[in-house]
């Protein structure tokens, strides 16, 4: 092609300027202006003597957020499903048994994850919108005979969150190790690592944390570091002739988290080129959970949830799921049988700048999906988002309560506001 062609076939494309929005939907959230300006800062190199104190600070940080106190608690690099992956992979070894309970779409994940890694994988499944109990997995448990118990707490997908507590327990009188995936519900429900007696977590920034999608956090107890790490192989261009390959290596390099701590660790092995400007928004995430308190963190989304909730009872609407284990942080709305559903989120979108989510499976195009999360769970957020809806249900023939909403809303802040003071 000749240069002119070239010059012909050039498009212009504009600076980027997204449209102004409103996130709230399942995530991600809007991120807070204060994590975004922290990752516009500049960068340094990987072990510049200021890189590696913030990789600790955030590993510092990320055990308080965790309620942690395992030493290797650090970040994935990549989004909340990297970290599943490098935890899935790095623990589960092909053959191994693998139990997933499922109860939404991304207890479907962690099946497909772990078969991947070559796991023996066992499930066992609920109607969407409930949870299991400690005996059903128990039971789960003594008949399989897993290697490692992998458990979604909250799952956005059915808005409810598996109960935990009992399950450490169970799982260390059988020998097995325990794995959850709290992307969609750390630091918006109460949550405590050690007490539950966890061998690994992995989260995301895009929900509860207040950043974008990009790093993973994640914890590893003593004894999952010790089946990490017993399946450690160096890469040849680093270990040269003393490079062993283990029988049993972990499957990826990328997620092969037995060089990863090494990485993050004192060894400050050569793994790959930490991800500087995602670290640094993690780390303002971690900062900023930290200083407002993480029992308070939790209070805030409880109270914006409730608020949220009690606002689109108050339209008229029907919420889904068993509410006795509904997360704080995101609300599933049953869309009434008089409106498109899909209409009402893109005139939500065009007119009001307000995004709310859809859900997947058995349950899309039957739900909306609307959450209170991060930088989003605050008062201004949920009444507009419930005032907007409200016209915009009006609009398609939709039967609602006249300020039903935003009123229900204010009527809770009022009450907790009173009930405080008291």
């Amino acid at each position: 092609m000749r240069n002119e062609d070239f010059e012909e076939a050039a498009i212009t494309v504009q600076p980027i300027n997204p449209p102004p929005r409103l996130l709230m939907g399942p995530g991600p959230i809007n991120a807070d202006p204060r994590v975004l300006r922290a990752m516009s800062a500049q960068l340094v190199g990987q072990y510049d003597p200021a890189m590696t104190e913030y990789m600790n600070e955030t590993m510092a940080l990320y055990r308080q957020v965790f309620q942690t106190q395992n030493e290797q608690t650090l970040l994935i690099d990549g989004t909340s499903r990297a970290g599943i992956e490098a935890a899935l992979v790095s623990l589960v070894a092909p053959g191994d048994r693998v139990l997933v309970p499922i109860f939404g779409r991304f207890g479907h994940l962690l099946r497909e994850i772990a078969e991947r890694a070559g796991a023996e994988v066992h499930v066992i499944e609920r109607e969407w919108g409930t949870v299991f109990t400690a005996a059903e997995i128990e039971a789960a448990i003594r008949e399989t005979k897993p290697k490692l118990l992998a458990v979604v707490h909250g799952d956005t997908s059915t808005t409810v969150a598996q109960p935990l507590e009992g399950l450490g327990e169970i799982c260390e009188k059988h020998g097995v190790l325990f794995y959850t995936d709290v992307t969609a519900s750390l630091a918006g429900n109460a949550f405590d690592t050690d007490a539950l007696g966890l061998d690994a977590v992995t989260a995301g920034l895009q929900k509860c944390l207040a950043g974008p999608s990009g790093s993973a956090p994640a914890t590893f107890s003593p004894r999952a570091v010790e089946v990490i790490n017993s399946r450690k192989s160096i890469e040849a261009g680093i270990a040269g002739s003393d490079a062993e390959i283990h029988e049993s290596r972990i499957r990826s390099n990328y997620f092969d988290l037995a060089m990863i701590f090494d990485y993050w660790g004192e060894k400050r092995l050569n793994h790959h080129t930490e991800a500087t400007s995602m670290l640094y928004g993690a780390r303002e995430c971690a900062r900023l959970l930290v200083e407002e308190g993480m029992a308070a963190a939790v209070e805030r989304h409880r109270l914006h949830g409730a608020a949220m909730l009690a606002g689109v009872q108050g339209l008229g609407l029907e919420v889904f799921g068993d509410p006795a284990a509904k997360m704080n942080n995101v609300v599933a709305v049953v869309i009434p049988d008089a409106v498109n559903g899909d209409a009402v989120r893109g005139e939500l979108l065009n007119d009001f700048g307000i995004e709310i989510g859809t859900s997947f499976g058995p349950l899309h195009g039957k739900v909306w999906r609307i959450g209170t999360m991060g930088y989003n769970a605050r008062r201004d957020a949920v009444l507009t988002t419930l005032a907007s809806l409200e016209q915009v249900l009006r609009r398609h023939g939709a039967s609602v309560a006249a300020g039903g909403g935003a009123g229900a809303a204010y009527d809770l802040y009022q009450d907790t506001q009173a009930g405080a003071a008291s």
